[in-house]
């Protein structure tokens, strides 16, 4: 590769990392090599540079579909950056995903982008010590970057415009499990209902299909509410099938409303009224701080996601 561009050993190694070089010379050095057919050794340029080119990516649940949209908006966005995403599966287990973060550091990844199930749990602090980390949707202490929700303008919208349409005895579907109690989002709907003056009930559901049907058909059966706020798209899908089940019909019997606005939820008969958090520009954020801190930026960013209503046909007037 030296003797084809007529540069120094040291000066093609350096322009292949992009580091200490004209954009000209990368040029000529990257046109050199896809000529030659060169390919790089990724375990020399480990050993090398100190980085293995490997993000970690936990993802709370992935049998949440936007999660799953999150997963492969980061994964290519990352391969962008001549990056790769090690993408891991916390199941909503909080105990699993800190064995798994915990693993993730000791794999010696360039950087850990989290949707975190448990953002106020006693070992980030110290994993943020010794690993680039970037927070999605809740915010953690430590981390060299976060794209938070704005969980409070977000449940805002949500039941204000179910009471607006006359809805005060409300069920509230979300995947928070009683260990992790204080996720911005459960606590914010529980305030915002006492100021509106609702009558909520908060259940507890998974992402899964089967899972969420279970738990929305425990709610609507009898003297059911007349409207279901779901916490995730994933599992408004679960309660459409339990009303199907018991022979309710949506939006004429009862309402039901998401949290992310998965494209799926648009396809749905009645569509899906949900809240839309910009997932590409989500996605944008998280990959554009993690590069920046695995390459050594010490400046510590927050990016705050505004929440949009998307009005479909779910969602009726209370009779």
């Amino acid at each position: 590769m030296a003797q084809a561009t007529g540069l120094s050993p040291a000066a093609v190694s350096y322009a292949l990392r992009g580091l200490q070089v004209s954009e000209e010379t990368m040029e000529r050095v990257r046109a050199a090599a896809a000529e030659l057919g060169y390919e790089a050794d990724p375990i020399a340029r480990a050993l090398a540079s100190g980085r293995t080119g490997m993000i970690g990516l936990l993802c709370g649940s992935l049998e949440d579909l936007w999660q799953q949209s999150l997963a492969v908006g980061i994964s290519r966005g990352l391969r962008e950056k001549d990056r790769y995403a090690l993408i891991l599966d916390a199941v909503g287990d909080p105990a699993r995903e800190r064995a798994f973060a915990q693993r993730l550091r000791d794999q010696r990844v360039d950087g850990l982008i989290v949707q975190p199930i448990d953002p106020a749990a006693a070992f980030w602090p110290e994993l943020c010590e010794s690993l680039p980390v970037v927070a999605i949707g809740d915010s953690i202490a430590g981390t060299a970057g976060e794209v938070v929700f704005d969980n409070r303008r977000g449940v805002t919208l949500a039941l204000e415009h179910l009471r607006a349409l006359g809805h005060r005895r409300i069920a509230v579907l979300t995947p928070t499990r009683a260990s992790t109690p204080d996720r911005p989002a459960d606590v914010h709907v529980t305030a915002e209902a006492d100021r509106l003056g609702l009558d909520i009930v908060v259940a507890t559901a998974p992402h899964g299909l089967a899972g969420a049907t279970a738990a929305a058909r425990e709610l609507l059966a009898g003297q059911g509410p007349s409207a279901v706020f779901c916490f995730a798209d994933s599992i408004a899908y679960g309660v459409y099938a339990a009303a199907q089940e018991l022979g309710l019909a949506v939006p004429e019997d009862v309402s039901v409303m998401g949290y992310d606005d998965h494209p799926m939820s648009g396809l749905l008969t009645p569509g899906l009224t949900t809240v839309d958090w910009d997932i590409d520009g989500i996605v944008k954020a998280a990959v554009r701080l993690i590069s920046a801190a695995a390459d050594g930026g010490t400046r510590r960013r927050r990016v705050v996601q505004a929440p949009t209503l998307r009005e479909r046909g779910s969602v009726a007037r209370l009779r």
